[in-house]
Protein backbone atom coordinates (compact mmCIF):
# COMPACT_ATOMS: atom_id res chain seq x y z
CA UNK A 1 0.00 0.00 0.00
CA UNK A 2 1.54 3.29 -0.84
CA UNK A 3 1.32 6.45 0.83
CA UNK A 4 0.78 10.22 -0.42
CA UNK A 5 3.05 13.15 0.46
CA UNK A 6 1.77 13.11 3.85
CA UNK A 7 2.65 10.20 4.92
CA UNK A 8 -1.38 9.23 4.59
CA UNK A 9 -3.13 6.14 2.53
CA UNK A 10 -4.98 7.42 0.07
CA UNK A 11 -8.64 6.87 0.15
CA UNK A 12 -9.17 5.13 -2.68
CA UNK A 13 -7.32 2.64 -2.44
CA UNK A 14 -8.70 -0.71 -1.19
CA UNK A 15 -8.43 -1.83 2.24
CA UNK A 16 -6.97 -4.94 1.30
CA UNK A 17 -3.66 -5.59 3.63
CA UNK A 18 -4.61 -3.29 5.77
CA UNK A 19 -5.20 -6.04 8.35
CA UNK A 20 -1.40 -6.89 8.30
CA UNK A 21 -0.09 -3.29 8.16
CA UNK A 22 1.14 -2.62 11.92
CA UNK A 23 2.11 0.28 13.33
CA UNK A 24 4.80 0.37 16.19
CA UNK A 25 5.90 3.50 17.77
CA UNK A 26 8.74 3.16 20.14
CA UNK A 27 9.50 5.71 23.22
CA UNK A 28 13.32 6.86 23.03
CA UNK A 29 14.44 7.50 26.94
CA UNK A 30 14.99 4.32 28.56
CA UNK A 31 13.42 2.24 25.47
CA UNK A 32 15.88 2.96 22.75
CA UNK A 33 19.92 2.22 23.17
CA UNK A 34 20.01 5.86 21.99
CA UNK A 35 18.16 7.35 24.48
CA UNK A 36 19.08 8.79 27.86
CA UNK A 37 18.98 6.74 29.66
CA UNK A 38 19.49 4.16 27.49
CA UNK A 39 17.16 1.72 26.97
CA UNK A 40 17.28 -2.26 25.96
CA UNK A 41 16.35 -2.16 22.57
CA UNK A 42 19.36 -1.65 20.07
CA UNK A 43 18.71 0.64 16.76
CA UNK A 44 19.19 -2.80 14.98
CA UNK A 45 15.93 -4.15 16.02
CA UNK A 46 13.95 -1.07 14.97
CA UNK A 47 15.71 -1.06 11.78
CA UNK A 48 14.31 -5.25 11.64
CA UNK A 49 10.86 -3.87 12.19
CA UNK A 50 10.85 -1.28 9.49
CA UNK A 51 12.13 -4.07 7.31
CA UNK A 52 9.55 -6.38 8.44
CA UNK A 53 7.52 -4.07 6.30
CA UNK A 54 5.93 -1.82 9.68
CA UNK A 55 5.15 1.51 9.96
CA UNK A 56 7.72 2.89 12.57
CA UNK A 57 8.60 5.97 14.45
CA UNK A 58 8.65 7.63 18.20
CA UNK A 59 5.99 8.71 20.79
CA UNK A 60 8.48 10.89 23.24
CA UNK A 61 8.61 13.60 25.13
CA UNK A 62 11.22 14.81 23.55
CA UNK A 63 10.72 17.70 20.83
CA UNK A 64 9.89 16.58 17.70
CA UNK A 65 13.07 17.64 15.83
CA UNK A 66 14.89 16.34 18.27
CA UNK A 67 13.46 13.38 17.92
CA UNK A 68 13.66 13.69 13.79
CA UNK A 69 17.80 14.60 14.07
CA UNK A 70 18.26 11.61 16.50
CA UNK A 71 16.55 9.09 13.89
CA UNK A 72 18.68 11.22 11.12
CA UNK A 73 21.92 10.91 12.89
CA UNK A 74 21.43 7.02 12.71
CA UNK A 75 20.44 6.22 9.70
CA UNK A 76 16.72 5.43 10.84
CA UNK A 77 13.92 6.55 8.64
CA UNK A 78 10.95 6.88 10.36
CA UNK A 79 7.18 7.51 9.08
CA UNK A 80 6.30 10.16 12.04
CA UNK A 81 7.70 11.52 15.31
CA UNK A 82 5.53 13.75 18.01
CA UNK A 83 4.68 13.61 21.26
CA UNK A 84 2.78 10.74 23.07
CA UNK A 85 -0.29 12.80 23.85
CA UNK A 86 0.08 12.40 19.29
CA UNK A 87 -0.48 9.10 18.97
CA UNK A 88 -5.01 9.49 18.22
CA UNK A 89 -3.12 11.66 15.53
CA UNK A 90 -0.78 8.82 14.39
CA UNK A 91 -3.71 6.18 14.79
CA UNK A 92 -6.12 8.66 12.19
CA UNK A 93 -3.25 8.74 9.75
CA UNK A 94 -2.01 5.07 9.41
CA UNK A 95 -5.08 2.66 8.65
CA UNK A 96 -3.68 -0.27 10.03
CA UNK A 97 -4.84 -3.77 11.99
CA UNK A 98 -2.65 -3.14 15.12
CA UNK A 99 -1.04 -0.72 16.74
CA UNK A 100 1.70 -1.06 19.13
CA UNK A 101 3.61 1.44 21.36
CA UNK A 102 6.36 0.39 22.85
CA UNK A 103 7.76 2.54 26.18
CA UNK A 104 9.19 1.74 29.61
CA UNK A 105 6.70 3.98 31.83
CA UNK A 106 3.69 4.22 33.30
CA UNK A 107 2.96 7.17 31.56
CA UNK A 108 3.76 5.47 28.13
CA UNK A 109 1.04 3.03 28.73
CA UNK A 110 -1.29 5.83 29.93
CA UNK A 111 -0.83 7.43 26.46
CA UNK A 112 -0.95 4.08 24.73
CA UNK A 113 -4.05 2.91 25.52
CA UNK A 114 -5.98 6.20 25.57
CA UNK A 115 -5.11 6.38 21.93
CA UNK A 116 -5.97 2.70 21.00
CA UNK A 117 -2.63 1.16 20.68
CA UNK A 118 -1.19 -1.53 22.21
CA UNK A 119 1.15 -1.03 24.68
CA UNK A 120 3.94 -3.33 25.20
CA UNK A 121 6.45 -2.92 28.26
CA UNK A 122 10.15 -2.89 26.82
CA UNK A 123 11.39 -5.27 29.03
CA UNK A 124 8.62 -7.70 27.70
CA UNK A 125 9.17 -7.05 23.85
CA UNK A 126 9.78 -10.51 22.80
CA UNK A 127 6.89 -11.94 24.98
CA UNK A 128 4.15 -9.55 23.00
CA UNK A 129 5.11 -9.43 19.05
CA UNK A 130 8.14 -12.08 18.61
CA UNK A 131 11.66 -11.60 18.16
CA UNK A 132 12.03 -8.66 15.84
CA UNK A 133 15.66 -9.22 16.32
CA UNK A 134 18.06 -8.61 12.88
Amino acid sequence: MGLDAGGRQPSGEAREGVAELIVVSFDIDGTLWAGDPPGPIPLDVVRAVAARGCVIGSASDRPRSNQKELWDSHGVDVHFVGGKHHLPEVRQRFDAGRYVHIGDTDVDEHFARRAGFEFVWVDRLHEAVGPWTP
